[in-house]
């Protein structure tokens, strides 16, 4: 009991600084400075990866930062380091702390973005399992209707990740922000499972518009895309327990091209019900929000897709204290691919 209270007066006087400094007791001192150091390197390389003017120093900075990465994440018990000064790299751990997924861009010219990301493992003994992901998007004519791997994955730089749960498996539902041309940008919503062997897999049938009044086949992924300089959201909603985001419609009569969607006032989402995300058109919501009201959440990226940091770190110290007890205790069941059909 006066541990307990011991630990109570210290967040209240030292705040979140104490809440890191404890996650990061399973680090020890040696490697604890290993990473701060190597911290230091990725903070520069990460800003070159998209401010530097020169193409082929952008391209030295992404190999350079993806190498600096992977040595750092090798050291035991990495997974419990924040690396909260990394601005412009999101990094989600998930809500049960089974892993945490960091995502980033690299601006290969003035017309193009490539989305890079890994998996971390949380693994007992400390040791590094990692899943690199690879962004195919560019070659991707039908993003929609496929089940990838982590070789052909869809990028995105993930602000959430929602957890839920159906018949005993985990599904893990990421919304992110891509950088997707000059012109427009798009938000996606992806669900993430994991096989048999531990694989990492996106998508599937999940995304369902059976009480559409147009019905439409299922999705196994769903985004929107938008004029560049509109303000959309795209958030989960934990009160309603949906994700909400604004319905989208074309500034002019060009309804083939999405650069000109903007918001209208209206909004639609997603409710989770019986494994799947069921879609609910703008016309239910006027039965649920009045005067246009968005319920708002607290979100790791704003509107432009820029990262909230003091967000992300307040729910990074969160899930890693979460870590650090779930790895005390008996490890959560392996998450498995529902099966299609």
């Amino acid at each position: 009991m006066i541990n307990r209270v011991f630990y109570i007066v210290l967040i209240c006087l030292f705040g979140a600084g104490f809440q890191q400094m404890h996650a990061q007791t399973s680090i020890s001192r040696s490697v604890l400075k290993s990473l701060q150091v190597q911290e230091d390197s990725l903070k520069v390389l990460s800003d070159s990866l998209i401010n530097a003017g020169d193409p082929a120093v952008r391209l030295r900075a992404d190999s350079q930062f993806i190498r600096t990465l992977v040595r750092s994440l090798k050291m035991k018990n990495s997974f419990y380091y924040p690396f909260d000064s990394l601005a412009g790299i999101s990094r989600l751990y998930a809500p049960d702390s089974t892993f945490r997924i960091l995502t980033w861009q690299y601006k290969r010219d003035d017309l193009l973005f490539l989305q890079e990301g890994a998996i971390q493992m949380n693994q007992p003994d400390g040791s590094l399992k990692l899943y690199p992901l690879f962004d195919v998007s560019m070659f991707t004519a039908k993003p929609l209707d496929s089940i990838r791997t982590r070789r052909n994955w869809i990028g995105a730089i993930y602000y959430r990740i929602i957890e839920k749960s159906y018949q005993g498996t985990n599904y893990y539902t990421l919304l992110g922000f891509d950088d997707f041309t000059r012109s427009s940008n798009k938000k996606w919503m992806e669900v993430l499972t994991f096989s048999r062997s531990g694989e990492p897999v996106f998508g599937g049938p999940y995304f369902s518009f059976q009480d559409d009044s147009i019905r439409k086949p299922v999705q196994y992924r769903y985004n929107i895309e938008y004029k560049k300089d509109a303000t959309t959201r795209f958030n989960y909603d934990p009160q309603l327990n949906m994700v909400l985001f604004d319905h989208l419609v074309p500034e002019g009569d060009e309804p083939e091209r999405k650069d000109t969607y903007i918001p209208d006032g209206d909004f639609e989402g997603f409710k989770w019900q019986d494994g799947m995300w069921v879609h609910v058109e703008k016309r239910i919501f006027n039965t649920i929000l009045k005067n246009g009201e968005f319920p708002m959440d607290e979100k790791m990226r704003d509107d432009n897709g820029a990262i909230n940091e003091q967000k992300l770190q307040e729910q990074s110290e969160k899930n890693i204290q979460n870590a650090e007890k779930a790895k005390t205790t008996t490890p959560a069941k392996k998450p498995v691919k529902k099966p299609n059909g």
